[in-house]
């Protein structure tokens, strides 16, 4: 049984007779009664869009009588300017009560309209059923906003290129009109890098993402997470607005947790954790909610780098696998290389099962505290940096933002994301750079 049931009457009009009254109270009876007993969220949408042309322009329109207006409260009614409008505040409903099964009640012509809509504005950690609505015709008392179809004829079940566009675009131009949340923008830079580059760390005010452990700037989309691709790309839009880059020229690495590097001009891996450039006017982007994301550049030969770096890649030496990419692609050498340590977990925060942290107790005694307990305290900074100087970086061409600014992902929940605090659920910033056009 569906924990949520929405109800699509848009593309239908009532008017106030008394008849129009019994079918409309008939149908919302029968969705109470197969539903109300499990269901903990009853819809009823009712928008008129530009979008939905193919519907026409039909508002809900209803003076109910005593009897349907008792049955009305026990459903919540959407009605916006738009079907994404609609759409994305049913969902913050629907995700404020943490369900995830969604019954849509909707009639046979509008079905594949609306599930172009739900595939972009929800993942797949929601599951949709879809059934029709049935609703009875009399005497014009109830209009459908399209000629009726006959027993004959199929389903619209196509959408077309211009009505996906137009689909699109609605949706992005509603997420734009969204406030941010949770504060301003904010972007952490490093007075070490050279203004060639354009570079920055990101916190998690400023975007629209309101999953309170995805709240508010989350800049990773997940099928296992509720924030979808659409609202991840519009925090995105708004950060290269902000910092001044093209996000049409955007690379995120595709975390495996290892020590594969991307030399950017060659094949892409299926994963790596690692991305070395020195093309103009590309960003290139590490994830970080407790790992670290890692900046380099080199001003000397006009190159750059990010890598992410958890607690196996930092074993694993990425950030030392990044250093040598620039070295061997771009003729780097080690005394050029500026490397910066974004926001990530600090050894107040993180533990390991004592197996795990004998690498970081072979590597260094002292990046592991209470090294004889079951779950010890690991420092993946300080490991990354011992790592970064054994290889060659010197010591003053290594910024550690944890230090500098004192924090930690995991210790302030206002400023960053941190799957140690925040589960599975958790939001994501990014370590960015680029050379500048």
């Amino acid at each position: 049984m569906a924990e949520a049931v929405l109800i699509d009457f848009f593309g239908l009009k009532f008017n106030s007779q008394k008849n129009s009254h019994q079918v409309l109270l008939k149908t919302l009876n029968a969705v109470r009664y197969h539903h109300a007993a499990k269901a903990k969220f009853l819809c009823i949408m009712c928008c008129n869009s530009i979008s939905c042309e193919r519907d026409g322009e039909h508002k809900f329109e209803l003076e109910a009588s005593n009897g349907l207006s008792a049955v009305l409260r026990e459903f919540e009614t959407v009605s916006n300017p738009s079907m994404a409008a609609s759409l994305y505040t049913i969902k913050q409903k629907i995700d404020e009560k943490n369900l995830s099964s969604i019954k849509v009640i909707v009639p046979k012509h509008r079905k594949t309209l609306l599930k172009a809509f739900i595939d972009q504005l929800f993942t797949n950690v929601y599951n949709f059923e879809f059934e029709d609505l049935q609703v009875t015709l009399r005497g014009g008392l109830v209009k459908q906003s399209m000629i009726m179809i006959t027993d004959q004829e199929q389903e619209i079940n196509m959408i077309t290129d211009q009505e996906q566009e137009a689909i699109q675009n609605e949706i992005k131009t509603y997420l734009r009109s969204l406030p941010a949340l949770k504060g301003e923008l904010t972007i952490i830079t490093s007075p070490l890098i050279s203004d060639i580059f354009l570079h920055g760390f990101t916190t998690r005010t400023g975007g629209i993402s309101y999953i309170p452990t995805l709240s508010s700037f989350n800049l990773f989309s997940s099928s296992k997470r509720r924030d979808p691709k659409v609202v991840v790309q519009e925090n995105l839009r708004r950060l290269g607005n902000a910092a001044g880059f093209n996000v049409e020229k955007f690379y995120q690495i595709k975390t495996d947790h290892a020590n594969d590097v991307w030399i950017m001009g060659r094949k892409e891996p299926e994963s790596y954790d690692g991305i070395t450039t020195n093309q103009r006017g590309v960003t290139i982007a590490a994830l970080g909610a407790d790992c670290i994301p890692i900046v380099f550049a080199d001003p000397v030969k006009k190159a750059c780098g990010v890598a992410h770096s958890g607690w196996r890649g930092t074993l694993l030496g990425v950030a030392m696998a990044t250093v040598h990419a620039l070295i061997t692609e771009y003729g780097c050498s080690l005394e050029d290389i500026i490397v910066v340590l974004g926001p990530s977990v600090g050894p107040c925060c993180f533990t390991l099962p004592r197996e795990s942290a004998k690498g970081f107790h072979n590597l260094d005694p002292e990046c592991v505290r209470l090294f004889d307990s079951p779950n010890p305290y690991v420092d993946i900074r300080k490991a990354t940096r011992i790592l970064l100087e054994r290889g060659g970086i010197l010591p003053q061409n290594i910024q550690d933002l944890n230090q500098d600014l004192n924090i930690c992902t995991s210790c302030h929940p206002d400023k960053f994301f941190s799957h140690v605090r925040d589960g599975l659920n958790f939001g994501t910033q990014i370590g960015f750079i680029s050379i500048r056009e």
